[in-house]
Parts: C-alpha cells; structure tokens; sequence
C-alpha cells in the first residue's frame, strides 16, 4: 500500500523534471554529499547553450532586478517543508459548517502547506505587507538547519525562523531583507491564484518602486493592472509636502485570460440609488405627468447638500417611463459612421447628420430605436437628435444597438448595467473613518492602522463581477479588515465569497517591549482585551476576535437575501509533522529506532489532527464538511460524504475495511501499523479493488 508522502512538494525537483522533459540532455543525476541521496541536477551551462542562438562563453549583461540575498529566497520558496495544519475547533466559529478558514502561522510556510489544495483556486489576493519604514518588523525566514538534518526532516525549519525582527533603516540589508521576504512569498502566492485571479497590495513610498520592480518580474509586467492612489487625509504638520496616501498594486495572474473571458470591472455610482428612489416617490405622487415629475426631481437636486453623492448626477433631470435620463451622444465613435436620412417627426425634413455620422449601423435599427422612445429630436431639424440615456438603463439601450464596444460618453460614463461607472485610479476615505469604527466595534483602539474594510468590500465587488462565490486570500490578515471586509461584501451585494485569513502568533508582550510611542500603547490596550477575554496574548487572537465581533454586528443589519450569512471560520494551526522523525526516513532505521518504528504518530496528536494532514496532503478542500461516526467500535471519519474516509485507529479489521469499501470512497487513508493483521494489511488494497475500484487507498 503507497504511504502519503506528508511534506509540501520538492518545486525545485519538479522544475528540473519538467526542464529534463524539454532538454534531456541538460539534466544528469548527481549525489548529494550530505545525504548519499541522489537528485535531479541541471547542467546550466549546457541549458545556456540549448537556449542560444551562439556560442555562450560567460555570462551576459541583461536588465534585471538583483539584490543579495535573491537567490536564497527563490530557494526557500521552493523548499519543501513536512509541517501541518491541527484544527483548533474551540477557536473556531461553526467549525462544521463554515466555508471561511483563519491560520495562525508563519504566512510562507502556509501558503507551502496550501499550494496543493488551492492551486488555482484563489481569485483575489489582498495584502498589506508591513511597511519597511526602518521602525517596524519584517518577517525573517531562517531554514538555517544543519544540511543534512534539512534533508532528514524534508525542510522542516529551525525554532526560531520565520518570525517577526526588527529592521532598523541603518542595517546594511536594509532593503534586500524585505524584498527577499516578499519575493518568497509572492513567487508561492502566485500559483494559488486562478488564470483571471488578481493580486492587490498596499504599499508606501519607501518600498512602491521596489515593490512595482518586484511584481513585474514575479507576476509578468505584462500582467500590470493598474495603481491606485488611496488618499487618506492630509498632514499639517508636513515640512514639505503632506504625504497622506498609500498606493495599491493591482496585477493579473494573467491579464490576456482577463481579456478573453471579456470580464469588465464596473461600480455602482454613488447617489444613483438615491435619484432612482426619489423618481419612484414622485411618480407615486404625480403618476404620468412627467413633467411634474421633472420639476420636483429638479427641486430635489437643488435641495441636495454640495456633499451628496447623488449632486454630481443632477444632468439626469428629465423623465420617461423608463426613469430620469439625461442626454447623449448619437454619432459615431472614432467617425466614418454610416450616413442616412432620419425624418424629424415635426417639420418632415431630413435631420442634420453628426460630423461622425450615426452611432446605428443602419436605418432600421434608428428607426427602431425611435419607436422604442430612445432617441430625442430637438426644435427642429437643423440639429441632430441625440439617445437618451438613463440612470437605470433599460435592456434595448444596453445591448440592443450594435454599438461598438468603444461607445463611451466624453465624460467616461459607460451605461452598460444600472447606474455604473469605472473605477478611477484615485480615491479618498478618511484613515481615521476606520480607526474610529473599530475601536467602537472591539471597545478598544487595538490596531493603530486598520485598513477601511468598507472600500476593501467595494473592491471586492467591483473585480468580481463574474464569480459570485469567489475565494478570496490575505497572508498578512493583521487586524482582519480583509475577513469583514467579505461579510460586507457578501451582505450587501448578496454574494457567497469565502476567505482564507493567515496571520502570524507574534507575542504581544514582545510586542509591547520592542515599541513605543501609540504603538506601545495600542498593544497594550490589545493585551488588555485579551485578558479581559481569557485569550492568549498573541496577536492573532486579537484578529479572531474583531472577525467574530464582526460577523456578530453584521447580522443584525439589513442584508441581501442571496447571501449565506456565513460569518464563521474554521481556524487551523500551522505546527510540526504529526509524525515522527522515523517516517520520513525509514531507510535509515536501526535497533535503537524499533520502539519508534511501533506507532510512528506522536503522542500527543489526536485523529483529527492526523485528518487535516490527510486533507493537506492529498489535496482536499479543508473547509468541507467532516461527519465522524463509529463503525464496528471503531472511529470513522467521512469529509463530504465520501471524498475521503478515514481510520485512525488500531486493530482494524477485515469487516470494517469491507463496510467502508460499500461507501465507495475517492480516497481511504488508515494508519500503517493500523490492521488487526499483517495479511489483512497486504489485502487491503485487493479488497478495495474487487468492492470500491476506483477508491485510492493509502496509510501514514
């Protein structure tokens, strides 16, 4: 029977394969000193020359992005690691039913444990790294194991690495430390995002430019989207100039897939709603008199305050059956339109033609257009007519036309749905708007910087407008504004989104002693709340806890019928291996390993720890629902019925390996020292064959 392999994958070995399949020639096998091992190895010189059109002596100059330090993040992005993920369901927030996930852990060292089960999964990534302002933390990564132990344990990493240090502007890596951090984990990143998935990140002016350079070569400049300006208040007491932005960074995974798939990124406009809700009152009060409807809906604009979103929409003042419409232009976009005669109703003469000529292909479809009462004639004929567009478009405007896709209004307005526009690349939200709300949500000032989870939910909706259910990902979750941020979304606009949330267990006593000023005292005040809460003091908690008073406050509002109202996670802990040393290396067994070689579980792992590295192992979607019942005295465990049934226990046997063959599971996993019998255990695999055929069977 296979065992599960229990680590991450070796990237760096399934490289090279895929390299060896190309150039056969430009891979050999070669021994590894440390281990006797042997393993794939590229002879680059010989690649070099495969992939050139001359005679390669020695290394070229070539435009690239270089720091020290570069090559041994790529490798530490690729190392495999042999940790897990244990659930901690008393953490958790209907754990059983949940389709949301939170994990506490070192963000690379999930994202590794993660690749398997959500490879292309992903279709937003939302990240706001810490600043490499030279006061705050970075995330170190130390795989500094001795070698051959490295290879023993298949990467599992030294106690203290990939943890929070300080990064003080006078270190000589200044900026080579943060960008190696963030090069290993967005080279992982990338392959958790779908082929239309995108990638935000919130970043300053220290590391914008560095980061931009970093993106092209991770990501593809090709694949830039756009960066955005997110002004947030001006600072008075600037010498210079008041910096009060921060910029995003939007990239695609691939932006050519984006374009195929013809995915248009549109926003409802503000105040729209507003205009629609006042034409409705005035037309329960006035009926079909439209022009007593146009002067109270002029009236209303005019009493609006200068702050109302809606003023900046007064041109829709006139009124049909369809709603307010304003007007627009008839001729064709680009020019060299085509030209007819269109009759104006009044005098009987031909109407003068735009200098473009006509946005309709033909006559007829003017003519249809003019029956369907979109298009306007003016006083006479000496002048062209124009369409009419309304706040709340009506099916004939928006496809009904043959208009070409570049029909866009000199003033950017493209009225494809209802009331939408595009997104610009700069906007404002006042920084303390959030601060404010969630000191009142967690009655304490806990985080000193909280992203606007209100604009995170309008993003989220705006780039999704084709996947209703998306996964949506933050490795870097800090005060977990990304996580309310979907329970906006998903109320408001009646989606079903669900997230993954990594946040690291940062100590914040350790906190509290390595910072001063309103930081020190924010995690004070955060070390006050917990205690008051009985949790641990670790800064994760604190992001639990706004996520679960968040979900709370959430349902007691209006929200959207469509959505799920899932405002629960399922939390999961990244730790080390459930299994002993002795599994990873079984070659290397000896008399004094026998006594391990009995049960190679640790002790103090339960059978649902053991499950979800089964899950992450094989690839199984950890938010599926887990049913655990006993069979023949023995505890089984069914994830979403029958993708995967589980054993743990011991004394296993022959009847129970046929009842669980009846279910016919995807996959079966029982523990390898597990069977009643050491013949029982050679024949599972040929009874699974004869009862469930196409069940995978493995042990650990």
């Amino acid at each position: 029977m296979e065992k599960l392999k229990m680590h991450s994958a070796d990237l760096s070995q399934d490289k090279i394969a895929k390299i060896r399949a190309l150039f056969p020639d430009c891979v050999t096998e070669a021994k590894d000193e440390a281990t006797g091992k042997l393993r794939l190895a590229v002879d680059f010189d010989q690649l070099r020359q495969e992939l050139s059109d001359s005679i390669v002596e020695g290394p070229q100059e070539r435009y690239r992005l270089d720091w020290p330090g570069k090559r041994e993040a790529l490798s530490t992005a690729n190392a495999p690691i042999s940790n897990t993920l244990r659930p901690a369901r008393d953490e958790s927030v209907a754990f059983d039913t949940t389709k949301n996930l939170f994990i506490e852990g070192d963000n690379l060292e999930t994202l590794k444990l993660l690749q398997e089960t959500y490879l292309g999964q992903v279709k937003i990534i939302y990240i706001d790294p810490p600043y490499n302002t030279g006061k705050d933390f970075i995330y170190r990564d130390s795989f500094a194991v001795e070698k051959e132990q490295f290879e023993k344990d298949t990467g599992e990493r030294s106690a203290e690495g990939g943890r929070l240090v300080a990064n003080p502007d006078t270190r000589g890596r200044y900026h080579s430390d943060w960008m190696s951090m963030m090069y290993a984990r967005l080279t992982v990143a990338k392959r958790l995002l779908k082929d239309d998935g995108i990638i935000l990140i919130s970043i300053d002016d220290y590391e914008q430019a560095a980061l931009r350079k970093l993106m092209d070569q991770v990501f593809g400049e090709t694949n830039f989207v756009a960066q955005l300006v997110w002004e947030k208040g001006r600072k008075n007491d600037a010498k210079f100039f008041s910096v009060g932005h921060e910029y995003m960074l939007v990239f695609a995974k691939n932006l050519t897939r984006l374009r195929e798939k013809q995915e248009v990124w549109r926003e409802e406009k503000p105040g729209a709603r507003d205009i629609w809700e006042e034409f409705q009152r005035l037309r329960g009060l006035h009926g079909e008199d439209f022009k007593a409807i146009e002067v109270g809906l002029s009236q209303w604009y005019s009493d609006l305050p200068r702050s109302h979103p809606a003023k900046k929409w007064a041109r829709y003042k006139r009124v049909d059956k369809n709603g307010p419409w304003r007007d627009r232009d008839i001729s064709w976009p680009g020019g060299d339109g085509p030209r007819y005669d269109v009759i104006h109703p009044e005098t009987g003469q031909p109407c003068a033609v735009p200098e473009r000529g006509w946005i309709y292909a033909n006559a007829e479809e003017m003519q249809r257009q003019i029956k369907l009462g979109l298009v306007e004639f003016r006083e006479d004929h000496s002048q062209p007519p124009f369409r009419k567009a309304h706040i709340r478009p009506v099916p004939e405007e928006a496809d009904g036309s043959q208009i070409d896709s570049n029909d866009i209004d000199e003033d950017g307005d493209d009225e494809t749905e209802f009331a939408t526009q595009v997104r610009g690349s700069y906007f404002y939200k006042q920084s303390q708007v959030s601060v404010k709300y969630l000191r009142k949500l967690m009655d304490a000032k806990v985080f000193t910087n909280p992203k606007d989870h209100e604009e995170l939910a309008k993003l989220i909706e705006y780039v999704t407008p084709n996947d209703r259910s998306a996964l949506i990902m933050d490795f870097f979750a800090g005060s977990a504004s990304t996580a309310e941020a979907v329970f906006k979304a998903n109320a408001t606009y009646g989606t079903n989104h669900r997230f993954i949330m990594v946040q690291l267990p940062e100590d914040l006593k350790e906190a509290e002693s390595s910072t001063t000023g309103t930081a020190k005292k924010t995690v004070q005040t955060a070390i006050r709340l917990m205690k008051k809460n009985r949790r641990p003091l670790i800064l994760s908690e604190v992001s639990k806890e706004r996520i679960r008073k968040a979900g709370s406050a959430i349902l007691i509002e209006t929200c959207d019928q469509g959505w799920n109202r899932d405002v629960g996670f399922r939390a999961l802990k990244v730790d080390t291996s459930n299994m002993k040393d002795i599994y990873y290396r079984p070659d290397e067994l000896s008399q004094a390993d026998l006594l391990e070689a009995v049960d190679n579980v640790k002790p103090d792992r339960t059978p649902e720890d053991l499950l979800f590295q089964v899950l992450v192992d094989w690839g199984v979607d950890l938010t599926l629902p887990i049913r655990r019942e006993t069979l023949q005295g023995k505890t089984v465990f069914f994830v979403d019925d029958n993708a995967l049934v589980a054993c743990f226990d011991t004394s296993v046997t022959e009847a129970l390996v046929k009842e669980l063959a009846k279910y016919e599971p995807l996959r079966v996993v029982f523990r390898d020292k597990g069977f009643a019998s050491d013949a029982l255990k050679i024949n599972v695999e040929q009874i699974f064959r004869q009862l469930s055929p196409s069940t995978e069977v493995r042990s650990l």
